[in-house]
């Protein structure tokens, strides 16, 4: 029997909320990829950054953590300047960057695809909305395809597509929900930033990783084995049964406890 399965619903809720109010506190950032955009002041900075931050948020924390802050140095730790007004000279910089598969080749491209987005599409946030004002937010996953498929306009390498996640191939978005999660959540408690307003928190979804998939399937939050965007949905759909309009707090309660290992057993 999955231990989730001996879990109440009420039960699950106070374990959930207990974990994020434990969790969610200014000190979570200090092993976190987030204390990279977080250290910038303007929102311009922290997107741009964050958003590269994100896109290499794969492997050992440290590794991240220590790349993303190699990065904003190579920015002259004023990334939406260096991304907007860079020369070729200036780029020249970024043929010393790697992180695992992502390259400088990639990372020439998410400049140029972030210069794209700013001067055509009228910023990083307004990329994921329709264009039309009115028309309603589409699901999530269209969201993220149609900045995908915005941010991919410029000539690029066929190489870097892989970098830029596409749900409608399956693929669960982990990077780029952690990304939204980022801008999107409020800053009330020292971690998530809050700078973007026309995205909804209840239009999140989790970035679901080997930490946060591990812990909900033992709780019996989420059944499917695979970590595809189907997953995503079926987590963040069980999230919203504890809170409809916040779903995605409970990322970083889910994620703590599969990191911390000491994860309570239900009452029998």
């Amino acid at each position: 029997m999955n231990r989730g399965d001996q879990w109440t619903g009420p039960e699950l809720r106070e374990l959930l909320d207990e974990a994020y109010d434990r969790y969610a506190r200014p000190a979570f950032i200090a092993d976190d990829p987030i204390q990279v955009p977080r250290s910038f002041l303007k929102r311009e900075d922290a997107e741009t950054i964050g958003f590269i931050t994100a896109t290499i948020a794969w492997g050992q924390r440290k590794t991240i953590i220590a790349n993303a802050w190699k990065l904003a140095q190579l920015m002259d730790r004023q990334p939406f300047d260096f991304v907007m007004h860079a020369s070729a000279k200036e780029l020249d910089r970024l043929d010393r960057f790697v992180h695992r598969t992502f390259n400088s080749t990639d990372l020439r491209h998410f400049i140029r695809g972030l210069r794209h987005v700013n001067n055509t599409h009228g910023g990083v946030e307004a990329a994921f909305l329709p264009k039309d004002a009115g028309t309603p937010l589409p699901p999530m996953a269209e969201m993220i395809s149609i900045f995908r498929e915005r941010f991919l306009e410029p000539e690029h390498e066929s190489r870097t597509r892989k970098h830029v996640a596409d749900p409608s191939r399956g693929s669960n978005a982990k990077r780029i929900n952690m990304f939204l999660r980022w801008m999107v959540r409020p800053n009330d408690r020292g971690i998530d930033m809050g700078y973007w307003k026309r995205i909804p928190t209840s239009a999140l979804h989790v970035p679901l990783d080997v930490h946060t998939g591990r812990v909900a399937r033992e709780l019996g939050l989420l059944h499917r084995k695979q970590d595809d965007w189907k997953s995503v949905e079926e987590l963040t759909g069980a999230l919203r049964k504890f809170d409809a309009e916040d779903p995605v707090k409970y990322d970083i309660a889910l994620f703590a406890l599969g990191v911390d290992g000491n994860r309570p057993q239900p009452t029998l």
